[in-house]
């Protein structure tokens, strides 16, 4: 068995924010969600994600709230959280509460504010991208915090020339904001999508500018990452934010 092995954050968070991004190695699931698989609702061997989970909670200050991501723009409050709530982002206030997100190609996003007062993880798939998760996220993060004392880390996903994609995707994208039209570059009758210049533009747009990562590649880098389009059966990754 593989060393757990993580992506510790590179931004300049507060000191009380801490956060990690798992990659594939250092759990015990075999074949193709070798090894560090994460994701119960995969074809995984249900002990092999227990003892994974067990894995990465020596890490953890408490266990992570874990949700049933559906490609929506749901955000709930972590602290409050019942069982694998249906959301695709949760925020929190309160110390030791561990926000997460799982992915496998879809765009992690990890949020806090300047003061340390508040994070939260973001699962932005192109369809909860385009319909506006990290707009609501934010939205629920600034009820006491300005927009622009928040900080963005953006984890591993399929990047720029992996990405292909219909022309409905970019025109969806399209119809929020003409601007998107910077996020596709023609590949024969598809499209290469870049989700990270995606968030980005609509950080900017509701006041996040200090961003951070959006550098590698979940699709290109198989020895590091799991990728759902590159290889259709695979494991789950997990992005991990939480107060001390």
């Amino acid at each position: 068995m593989t060393a757990l092995s993580v992506i510790y954050p590179e931004w300049p968070a507060p000191a009380r924010v801490k956060a990690l991004q798992t990659t594939r190695h250092g759990g015990v699931s075999q074949g193709v969600y070798a090894s560090l698989n994460l994701g119960e609702h995969v074809a995984d061997a249900p002990m092999h994600v227990a003892a994974n989970r067990q894995r990465l909670a020596s890490l953890l200050p408490s266990e992570p709230v874990w949700l049933n991501q559906v490609h929506g723009v749901q955000v709930i409050d972590a602290a409050q959280a019942q069982c694998t709530e249906r959301a695709d982002a949760s925020f929190t206030r309160r110390p030791e509460v561990v926000c997460v997100t799982m992915t496998a190609d879809c765009l992690p996003v990890l949020l806090c504010d300047q003061a340390g007062s508040v994070v939260a993880a973001v699962h932005a798939g192109w369809r909860s991208l385009c319909d506006g998760v990290l707009e609501a996220t934010v939205a629920a993060m600034t009820t006491h915090v300005p927009a622009d004392q928040l900080l963005a880390w953006f984890g591993p996903a399929i990047g720029p020339h992996a990405f292909e994609v219909g022309s409905e995707v970019r025109a969806q994208f399209m119809r929020h904001d003409p601007a998107a039209t910077l996020g596709f570059v023609p590949a024969g009758e598809k499209w290469l999508g870049d989700l990270y210049l995606l968030a980005r533009q609509r950080l900017h747009a509701v006041g996040v500018t200090q961003i951070y990562g959006g550098n590698r590649c979940t699709y290109s880098e198989p020895e590091d990452f799991f990728s759902y389009r590159r290889d259709g059966a695979t494991g789950r990754m997990a992005t991990l934010i939480w107060l001390a």
